[in-house]
């Protein structure tokens, strides 16, 4: 299939683009939000072309790919064409609802009968309310990464873009605590402006804005454990990559992370005096360290390979296809 797309999640996008299809991806002159085009940090494979707008009216396009509500606007203008109706389209829902009576979020494409949500967790679709509209659930698949857990630096990595402004939804508040116990090295981007605004000393808190994905998961690979203590997001791709890296993880049990990771993984609690017990034992004993990570890994290979996610996306873009037909 011709499949448009924008590129909106790097790490969800990488894992899409590497299945057997031609991938369009809009770009701009200022590769804004809305033409970003191929991704700079992210590996992509040669099927993926940069298109400008001007050229979409006359591109070969057989289904497309929504991840925010405008772009249903933006794709029928820009293509000259109904989405849904000439062209079919699939909505990918990332994200937990984050407007609205939590759990009577209504989704902006809730009541349509000329697309489909596909949810990236069960959790997602569980707490929106998509009326009338078909869904379906297809979990993460990741890119296995080439960089592997050594553990040799006893500090704790953390991944989170704009911790910031997203304060208390991505556990910002909460890092404190876990600097305490080792030194944090943060990953990510909009990062560079964190530790003053939680009035840490360089000695407690390093952080990398927005590097390339093998050099961070490269070093990230070098920190004793990962810590993930996001509380009302969808489930971060940068948690199942450390996993799959074997790295041991101490995470918040909050949304769909309760069904991602084993308990024996490193640890998984809704308690702060958990888990920062666990943090500090992972970082004074790194035998059991390697042996929550070897379970981390079995976990996320087993569930989130990227064979089976693009199998599962084959499947339903065939369904799509042949429904529109």
């Amino acid at each position: 299939m011709n499949i448009l797309l924008w590129h909106v999640h790097g790490s969800w996008t990488t894992a899409f683009v590497h299945g057997k299809h031609r991938y369009l991806v809009p770009v701009t002159p200022d590769r804004g939000p809305y033409g970003l085009g191929r991704a700079r940090t992210y590996q992509w494979p040669d099927t993926v072309d940069e298109v400008s707008p001007e050229k979409l009216a006359d591109a070969d396009v057989d289904l497309v790919i929504l991840q925010r509500p405008e772009e249903l606007d933006l794709a029928a203008e820009w293509l000259g064409r109904r989405v849904g109706r000439d062209v079919p389209a699939i909505f990918v829902e990332h994200n937990t609802p984050k407007q609205g009576d939590v759990p009577n979020s209504r989704h902006p494409m809730a009541d349509r009968d000329d697309l489909l949500i596909a949810h990236v967790t069960h959790f997602n679709a569980l707490y929106w309310d998509t009326g009338g509209t078909r869904t379906a659930v297809v979990e993460h698949g990741i890119v296995a990464p080439t960089a592997h857990y050594t553990g040799e630096l006893d500090r704790l990595a953390v991944v989170v873009n704009e911790p910031v402004r997203r304060w208390r939804v991505t556990g910002t508040d909460l890092l404190p605590r876990f600097a305490e116990i080792a030194p944090l090295d943060v990953f990510g981007m909009g990062v560079a402006g964190l530790p003053d605004r939680l009035g840490l000393p360089a000695d407690r808190m390093t952080v990398y804005d927005d590097l390339p994905q093998s050099r961070m998961q490269a070093e990230i690979g070098r920190r004793r454990a990962y810590l993930h203590l996001c509380r009302w997001t969808s489930l971060g791709l940068s948690l199942i990559e450390a996993m799959a890296m074997g790295m041991p993880v101490v995470v918040l049990a909050a949304t769909e992370a309760v069904a991602a990771v084993p308990p024996d993984a490193g640890a998984l609690s809704t308690r702060i005096d958990t888990l920062t017990d666990a943090a500090r034992r992972l970082v004074e004993e790194p035998a059991t360290a390697r042996r929550a990570g070897a379970r981390a890994r079995e976990a996320a290979q087993a569930r989130y390979g990227l064979d089976r996610f693009l199998a599962d996306w084959d499947r339903l873009l065939e369904e799509e296809l042949c429904a529109s037909r």
